[in-house]
């Protein structure tokens, strides 16, 4: 372990103008990192945002945000981050995570915390890894052709030219209205179908307010004839584009509308020098969305969440989302909005 004769473990408020200098000059700080985006979750949900940082004599070595859960039962929780695919602790220095991880367990034994859990893989004996699936994510360049030739041609060149013979017309949303109506009512069929709760409509409001409207991420909305037939939402900061939500009408999927958005995202990310496109996690089993993502010429990345627990994490949240999907697939719409504003806060 790198040895931090002067180095100290400090709980930070997660706008504190420290943190948010660190993790702007931190090359690899991803946009689930800015404070925008565990303050969104934090102010939907009703939880408590903060950063806990290494500090040596030059401010800030490493450290990690974090958002306060607690179970029905009581039970303390640092999650970070809730609701996000991928957020590795952040380092000066990588041999200084263990030194981070290390007093993270120091803290989490003194304010008796039942579960430190961090979205990555971390190697600590402190540490235990729980598999979580895998990442896809595909190296840009300046000149979009040159990606594009690396997409396998039958799964994801072909569909994205017959989107465009079809006439599919994409289109970034300018307004709040086409995240928080136009992509909202694409996504809560889409959730419907697929048996999952939608998050509340304000948490969408929140997301175009804290990340979209700041610029740190956009809608993109697919049309045919006037009609919205799919859309997905795109994180994008700090030369990283995440696809983070996505829907589509199953009438239109024959035009081949999610190709040809996330082609759109692929191209602006080529031309205003974005270094990486990330297509998020894809949970063990999935092996549909899995072979999808293959085919945009990614590279594949097992997932690992890392956790320091006295009390292992409980297994009931699954349970409950498999209990739940066969009812919001069968009733109407207002059931999946009802068990995701009951429900939401409890899943982290």
């Amino acid at each position: 372990m790198l040895s931090l004769p002067a180095a100290k473990l400090t709980v930070l408020e997660i706008d504190d103008k420290r943190w948010i200098r660190f993790v702007e000059r931190v090359p690899g700080a991803l946009p689930f990192h800015h404070p925008s985006w565990a303050r969104l979750i934090a102010d939907c949900y009703g939880y408590r945002p903060f950063a806990v940082v290494l500090e040596d004599e030059d401010g800030i070595a490493a450290g990690i945000p974090v958002i306060e859960t607690r179970s029905v039962l009581g039970r303390r929780r640092w999650i970070s981050l809730p609701f996000t695919d991928y957020a590795p602790p952040l380092a000066k220095d990588e041999r200084l995570v263990p030194s981070l991880v290390a007093e993270l367990e120091v803290a989490r034994k003194a304010e008796r915390i039942s579960v430190v859990e961090m979205r990555a893989p971390v190697a600590d004996p402190h540490v235990r890894l729980q598999p979580a699936g895998v990442m896809h994510v595909l190296r840009l360049a300046s000149d979009p052709a040159s990606v594009f030739r690396t997409f396998q041609r039958t799964h994801v060149q072909q569909p994205i030219a017959k989107a465009e013979r079809e006439a599919v017309a994409v289109r970034r949303g300018s307004s709040k209205d086409d995240l928080v109506h136009t992509f909202y009512e694409l996504l809560l069929e889409t959730r419907r179908r697929l048996g999952v709760p939608i998050q509340p409509r304000r948490y969408f409001e929140l997301l175009w307010e804290r990340i979209l409207a700041p610029g740190r991420g956009f809608v993109l909305l697919a049309y045919r004839n006037a009609i919205p037939v799919a859309g997905a939402v795109f994180l994008a900061w700090n030369g990283r584009i995440i696809y983070k939500y996505s829907a589509s009408r199953r009438e239109f999927w024959k035009l081949r509308p999610n190709n040809i958005v996330i082609w759109n995202a692929i191209q602006w990310g080529c031309e205003n020098g974005f270094h990486t496109f990330d297509f998020g996690r894809t949970e063990p089993g999935n092996e549909g969305l899995r072979s999808f993502k293959q085919g945009w010429g990614t590279a594949e990345m097992t997932l690992s969440y890392s956790t320091l627990y006295g009390c292992p994490p409980n297994q009931a949240r699954s349970r409950a989302a498999e209990i739940l999907r066969w009812p919001i697939q069968k009733m109407p719409t207002w059931f999946c909005r009802l068990v995701g504003e009951l429900a939401y806060r409890h899943a982290a």
